[in-house]
């Protein structure tokens, strides 16, 4: 398996855990976010933005993954892309960041669902139809399976793409995002794991 392929496929469980679990009413999810306070032996130590800190447990094969910037100029006709987006009060949605997934990783996890960054928030992974530049940003008509969604990406939303990372970045002090499984309380175990590497900070 490629480390492309790989990090497609992680990148993907990430934003699609709300579905992929779904599909387990038995398992919990969590997305945590939020700054590292130490990271001993196989235990991450992270001050939620909620304001609580937790623990969350690193399983010695997990991955750590980064983004580094992209271009919307990578996103063309028929790339693979995620857009976390909010939905306006006119229906419309606006990108809050957009990822070019790798070529490997198209048609994971497809669809388009709602998210947590709040009431109107939704997540859309699809292939790219048309797209134009408008009067508020790039808008792109998205194909998925079932469906298709048009989101508007503005000129100042961040666009990047997954890259390699590993637990010698797992500094205090840097941003991480993790989708974790609870086994306690204020505990966790780790899934997925982004961490902010060379400034990027993960957006998701």
């Amino acid at each position: 398996m490629s480390t492309y392929y790989k990090l497609g496929a992680l990148c993907a469980a990430m934003v699609f855990s709300s579905v992929s679990f779904a599909q387990m009413p038995e398992a919990k999810v969590e997305r945590v976010r939020g700054d590292i306070v130490s990271f001993k032996g196989d235990t991450l130590t992270v001050h939620r933005k909620s304001g609580d800190t937790v623990t969350v447990h690193l399983k010695p094969a997990l991955g750590v993954s980064a983004f580094i910037p992209a271009k919307m100029s990578d996103a063309k006709v028929g790339t693979y892309v995620g857009t976390p987006a909010m939905t306006g009060s006119d229906g419309k949605l606006t990108a809050t960041s957009m990822i070019v997934f790798p070529e490997a990783a198209r048609g994971t996890a497809e669809g388009h669902f709602a998210y947590d960054f709040g009431p109107q928030s939704t997540m859309t992974n699809a292939s790219i139809v048309s797209m134009v530049t408008g009067a508020h940003g790039h808008e792109l008509n998205l194909s998925y399976k079932g469906g298709s969604s048009k989101v508007t990406v503005p000129e100042n939303v961040p666009v990047v793409t997954p890259v390699p990372a590993s637990k010698t970045d797992l500094t205090v002090g840097k941003k991480v995002f993790v989708v974790a499984t609870p086994v306690a309380k204020n505990a966790y175990e780790a899934q997925v794991l982004f961490v902010e590497k060379d400034g990027v900070v993960p957006q998701f």
